[in-house]
């Protein structure tokens, strides 16, 4: 009986640091970014371009924008992608990412609405 009870309690603890290990394996970034419409989690250019093209590249886990903030919460696992490869695929949104600049073509994709007047 004693051992079936040592079995439980090392089984216990062997799941909880299982469990804690795989939420140790991820992380969430917050990138401040320029958002110009005010509907953007609607529109076509905005919420879906951002949120799709995130949610394409591997190690990305969750991704929540915030268009009153202007950030972008991306969470990760940081053992399959790095901050900056997180900003260059929103740079290739059409959106800039914590100072780093969209290049002209991406920003020529997106809707007139989304883009500085």
């Amino acid at each position: 009986m004693k051992s079936c009870r040592n079995f439980l309690t090392l089984a216990f603890l062997l799941a909880s640091f299982s469990l804690s290990a795989q939420d140790s394996g991820k992380q969430t970034l917050s990138i401040k970014t320029n958002i110009y419409c005010d509907h953007c989690k609607q529109c076509e250019s905005c919420g879906p371009r951002i949120y799709n093209q995130l949610m394409d590249v591997q190690g990305i886990r969750k991704v929540k924008i915030d268009a009153e903030t202007a950030t972008i919460d991306v969470t990760y696992s940081p053992s399959k992608i790095e901050p900056n490869a997180i900003r260059d695929a929103i740079n290739a949104a059409g959106f800039d990412a914590d100072g780093q600049l969209a290049p002209a073509e991406s920003l020529a994709r997106l809707d007139d609405c989304c883009k500085k007047n």
